[in-house]
């Protein structure tokens, strides 16, 4: 009898057990695996990427627990799908990294060329061909492994793309014939290769084929709409008729792309187009013009992107905070599931009370001993972020600082390269003029001119003319322009000076030899010597300090 009633109950307790696991057991299934990574896809592409980087997480968590190598490569690819979307491209890389080390070790084939056609776009996307080439190239070769004739033609046609951006034209067209054929069942699939074919025409010099191909297909496909596919048609028309120097049809179908209100990547395309036309047309203002909305459209660009990495650390951060909830909710659930125990203890025996009570405390001392070191290392955590945005905070400063102070060599250079400009000036003068003066004295000495008396007063007139201060004036207003806070410092310091010591100061700024200024000045060499120690004591120079030096230093 006794032996019955312990059956009995242990039948019981097995019941009430069952009862306590089923939602998990449902929860646990791969069709609920599933449909987290569906909806997870779904609200990606409504660009919800909280709630989908959530739900996928979620499914991730789920698959990786049970070993569900497929659902865990979806979730983890369109993880990193999310991440490309949000043009965080560096952690789309290592969620497709790691789907790619999934598919190799536990899956078919199919899925490892899956991942690497994201890898090579993602790559492509950032210009690096190269590694975009090695990528596509091999899911192409998998593709070709399995006889998948429609992943042969899409992989082809990307290999193609690649070799027209590195100008490998040859290449990329028998990768487009091969893929032509390949894309048929596809339509969309099959314009695009046929759009990459034109623009192939065009890098050639083909013009007349590839608009006669962009024309046609612009007046037969019915989603121009889908990947930009009238944008890119009109651009090959453009270029087309650019290459052919029919400037005023290429400006026309230029200009024809904003009606279909293109992106900001695309904007700067048409900006470029539009410069060059302009150039070859020789108006190089609207040209200019051009150039700044490339620049101001990339400033544009670069604002966004800069609110997506804000958007991308909120995101990264919420789904931290929904990890977090859901380790406390399993906290919760393994609180109430030993609550439970303890009751079922305490029902069919007493001792196992007393043995339940004993280990209970003993996992809550656990938990606050873990609680504990949790908390210790969410402080130590704290105070390494906290050093790592000081260390920031430190190199953007050195950033700034440094930028400063190339600005200001950059100044500083461009300064004495024009004061070079005017020295040369000033010495140039200064040679033509010695130079016609002698000429003038040599053609006095003369006895011919001498008794010519019209003669006599051009040459005395030339040397008037030689002595007015019309090119000093125009010298010194360019000096100002340049070397305006020089001219403002001197002034301030030694308002004794006077208009004349100024002129001399200024050539010995622009640091001048004895023999150059005293030419200039028409003086000898000694004087402009004595002339030197005149100013420097008028200026109360202490004896050690050269002149040059001092002035160096306003």
């Amino acid at each position: 009898m006794p032996k019955k009633v312990c059956r009995i109950k242990s039948a019981y307790l097995t019941f009430l057990l069952c009862l306590l696991f089923m939602p998990k057991i449902q929860a646990n299934t791969q069709a609920h695996c599933d449909s987290l990574i569906v909806s997870g896809i779904n609200y990606m592409w409504k660009k919800d990427h909280v709630k989908s980087l959530e739900l996928l997480t979620q499914a991730k968590n789920l698959a990786d627990k049970n070993r569900w190598y497929k659902q865990l490569f979806l979730a983890t690819n369109n993880i990193g799908a999310n991440y490309y979307t949000m043009l965080d491209y560096g952690e789309a890389l290592n969620h497709y990294l790691e789907s790619y080390t999934i598919a190799v070790k536990h899956l078919e084939p199919k899925y490892e060329m899956v991942v690497l056609n994201n890898i090579a776009i993602l790559y492509s996307k950032e210009k690096n061909y190269e590694k975009a080439n090695e990528y596509f190239k091999k899911a192409y070769d998998i593709a070709q492994e399995n006889n998948d004739k429609l992943k042969v033609g899409l992989y082809a046609m990307n290999l193609g793309n690649v070799a027209n951006e590195t100008n490998n034209l040859k290449e990329a067209r028998a990768y487009f014939n091969e893929a032509l054929p390949l894309l048929e069942s596809q339509p969309q699939l099959h314009i695009l290769a046929r759009i990459a074919i034109a623009e192939n025409e065009n890098l050639q010099g083909n013009s007349t084929q590839a608009r006669t191909v962009a024309e046609e297909l612009y007046k037969t496909t019915k989603d121009l709409e889908y990947n930009d596919i009238g944008i890119s048609l009109l651009m090959i028309i453009s270029k087309s008729y650019l290459n052919e120097n029919n400037l005023d049809l290429a400006s026309h179908y230029a200009n024809k792309i904003f009606e279909r209100k293109p992106n900001l990547e695309t904007k700067i395309n048409i900006f470029r187009l539009l410069s060059d036309i302009n150039f070859k047309k020789e108006k190089y203002g609207l040209a200019l013009n051009y150039r700044d909305s490339i620049i101001k459209t990339e400033g544009e660009l670069n604002e966004i992107k800069n609110g997506k990495v804000f958007e991308n650390s909120r995101v990264k951060f919420e789904i931290e905070n929904y990890k977090k909830k859901i380790a406390e909710n399993e906290s919760k659930i393994a609180d109430e599931r030993k609550l439970f125990y303890s009751i079922i203890a305490v029902i069919f025996i007493i001792v196992a009370f007393i043995v339940w009570a004993l280990r209970n405390l003993s996992i809550k001392y656990k938990q606050r001993k873990l609680i504990a070191e949790r908390n210790e290392q969410i402080v130590l955590l704290e105070l390494e972020k906290e050093k790592s945005d000081n260390l920031l905070l430190e190199k953007m400063f050195k950033e700034k600082e440094t930028s400063a102070l190339l600005e200001q060599e950059r100044l500083k250079n461009e300064i004495e390269l024009k004061n070079r400009k005017l020295s040369a000036k000033a010495l140039y003068l200064s040679g033509r003029n010695e130079l016609i003066e002698e000429t003038l004295q040599s053609l006095s000495k003369l006895p011919e001119i001498s008794k010519d008396p019209a003669l006599v007063n051009h040459i005395k007139t030339l040397k008037e003319h030689l002595k007015t201060d019309d090119e000093w004036d125009s010298f010194i207003t360019h000096f100002e322009e340049i070397n305006q806070t020089f001219l403002n410092n001197l002034k301030e310091k030694h308002p004794k000076l006077n208009s004349n010591d100024i002129r001399f100061i200024t050539y010995i700024y622009m640091n001048l030899s004895t023999k150059e200024i005293s030419s200039m000045l028409n003086i000898t060499a000694d004087a402009c010597r004595k002339r030197k120690e005149r100013i420097a004591a008028r200026m109360e120079l202490p004896h050690d300090i050269h002149l040059y030096d001092y002035l160096s230093t306003l």
